[in-house]
């Protein structure tokens, strides 16, 4: 959803906030257990070969009828299986094609004499019917990915089928049972319509297997066909005059992650006034927010309603990361939401920073060991860099960076001393004029600036990024800036109190467990990086719907901050295209 959302009454707002917090409907979660419950009957009952069929009245005037149901039934059974989950989501499109699935089920199962079949799928076709109004919710925007994922999948369980069918059908082959090899040879060669090097002994099996593994190649084939050419859903994004207007409210934002909601991967929604905004991106069905609502607190509410007529439009999980404790009172007041820690922002203030004493002698001595190793620093508007600095810089932090994709969502901007982001703050460090290693920090209303970027040549010499960090502190009077926004340290409570004497069991647990995860997440490193310069400690928090919620919202953070890759994840970019 982009642009201004339509303007609600009073009682319009009352009944959503109302729809939000009653207790869900169960129905759509039982339809989707019993949908994949049909899915894996319909599979067995294909591959099942039951006497019955040769008292079939069709068997002997048309030969291959049975097989061919057969094989119908298996590729309803699996189209089933996907589906079930998109039901479970309460998505209107997977409704009406389940429907159809169902109904060719109860036909197939009937015309085999497959009584107890026909009831299973009878019963699912009679509740999808009765719970129809359930069912509402829009389909998420789609690209031609997904033809791509649907492909795999459904090549994976027509290979899983076509195997497990060959082996019950083993004891019929010319020259006894085949090796797995063999038996996969003749699967993937079915599936492409060819003949395999299997020969069984009666004609029966032959044509049962060639319908099965034909009807499963040519589902695969047509749906991946379909999906690739059908025209891709445009994923709604953020538009100029959105930008232009958040630009405005960032202004006066409170918020030090206000400028990251200016991400070109993020879309937005309006309160009624447009004096209030959220931004957000949906990933794996969450509809992600992070940080504050943009603009007054008094219209936070109402951008926060039509953040939830979204999410409830789409059947997507709202919530919300690293908001501040304002923020979390506010979401939490206006719908009922529940919160939790999930760590703090260090903050330094630029007037009471200094590296005198002796809470900051590791500080000062790893400082002046790096200048006097030749290490010299420049401290820059992003405005003021050149455009061939502006390349090198490009080119280096992505061959600097620790990992194969760009990380970052919540504090993260996502480009590089753009020129649509004159304001932001370019520390560089040299050595013999080589960079070696830079900042960016990004603006935080009229006189704060937080954090952005971090990347070192990893040749560097240890501190570098202290230098940095400190240089920039020590510019900030110049540049008009009174307070600095350093990383996030997640759980940083919990580390801190863990260690200290007296700390519970539970807690020393815990604190164990954060430690065991910072080999991949650098927790502890960014709690102790951070906790060099002395700063002041701002909590923030996680929103979310409930308590059976938060596993999926973890994996959603996880892949929206690019701890959780797909392939087809955009690497780190400069310029607008």
């Amino acid at each position: 959803m982009s642009g201004h959302a339509p303007s609600r009454t009073p009682l319009q707002v009352s009944a959503l906030l109302a729809s939000l917090t009653k207790p869900r409907s169960r129905a759509p979660a039982v339809v989707g257990a019993l949908t994949y419950l049909v899915g894996f009957a319909d599979i067995a009952t294909g591959m099942a070969r039951g006497a019955r069929h040769r008292l079939h009245p069709l068997v002997d005037v048309v030969p291959g009828a049975i097989a061919a149901a057969s094989a119908a039934t298996v590729v309803s059974g699996i189209l089933l299986l996907l589906l079930a989950h998109a039901l479970r989501r309460r998505k209107r499109r997977a409704w009406r094609v389940a429907l159809v699935l169902l109904a060719s089920s109860v036909v197939l199962h009937a015309f085999k004499l497959e009584l107890v079949p026909v009831a299973m799928s009878l019963a699912v076709l009679i509740v999808l019917i009765a719970y129809r109004g359930e069912f509402r919710a829009l389909g998420d925007p789609t690209t031609r990915w997904r033809a791509v994922r649907v492909f795999l999948v459904l090549a994976v369980a027509s290979l899983v089928v076509g195997v497990l069918m060959v082996t019950l059908l083993r004891f019929h082959v010319v020259g006894g049972p085949p090796g797995l090899g063999s038996i996969v040879g003749e699967v993937v060669t079915g599936l492409l319509g060819f003949d395999g090097p299997i020969r069984f002994r009666d004609r029966r099996s032959t044509d049962f297997e060639a319908a099965m593994l034909v009807g499963m190649g040519l589902m695969t084939a047509l749906t991946t066909i379909y999906l690739a050419l059908r025209p891709p859903e445009p994923r709604s994004e953020l538009t100029d005059a959105d930008e232009a207007t958040m630009r405005l409210l960032l202004e006066h934002s409170p918020d030090s992650l206000g400028y990251f909601n200016l991400r070109r991967d993020k879309s937005v929604v309006w309160s009624d006034s447009a004096k209030a905004a959220i931004a957000y991106r949906v990933v794996s069905g969450v509809m992600l927010a992070s940080g504050d609502p943009l603009g007054d607190p008094e219209a936070w509410p109402g951008a926060i309603t039509n953040f939830l007529a979204e999410a409830e439009l789409h059947a997507w999980t709202p919530a919300v990361i690293g908001c501040s404790e304002q923020a979390g009172i506010v979401w939490c007041r206006a719908t009922g939401l529940s919160a939790l820690e999930l760590g703090d922002e260090a903050v330094v203030d630029v007037a009471t920073f200094s590296l005198e004493g002796r809470p900051m002698r590791n500080v000062r001595q790893m400082v002046k060991r790096i200048e006097r190793a030749g290490y010299t620093t420049e401290v820059m508007r992003a405005v003021s860099v050149s455009e061939g600095e502006r390349r090198r810089a490009l080119v280096d932090a992505d061959a600097w960076r620790g990992t194969e994709t760009e990380r970052g969502f919540s504090m993260a901007l996502g480009r590089l001393v753009d020129p649509v982001d004159p304001a932001c703050v370019f520390v560089v460090a040299r050595q013999d004029g080589v960079m070696r290693a830079f900042l960016q920090f990004v603006p935080w209303g009229p006189d704060g600036m937080s954090l952005d970027l971090m990347r070192r040549d990893r040749t560097a010499d240890a501190g570098v990024n202290e230098l940095l960090i400190v240089d920039a502190l020590r510019s900030c009077p110049q540049l008009g800036v009174n307070r600095v926004s350093l990383n996030f340290a997640a759980f940083r409570s919990t580390l801190e109190r863990g260690e200290r004497l007296g700390a519970g069991p539970f807690l020393r647990s815990w604190r164990a467990v954060l430690l065991f995860g910072s080999r991949w997440f650098q927790i502890e490193s960014l709690y102790r990086f951070n906790a060099k310069f002395q700063p002041t400690w701002e909590p923030r928090f996680v929103v979310y719907p409930g308590t059976r919620d938060l596993p999926r919202i973890v994996v959603a953070v996880l892949e929206a901050e690019a701890f959780l890759t797909w392939p087809h994840l955009r690497r780190f970019s400069g310029a607008r295209s």
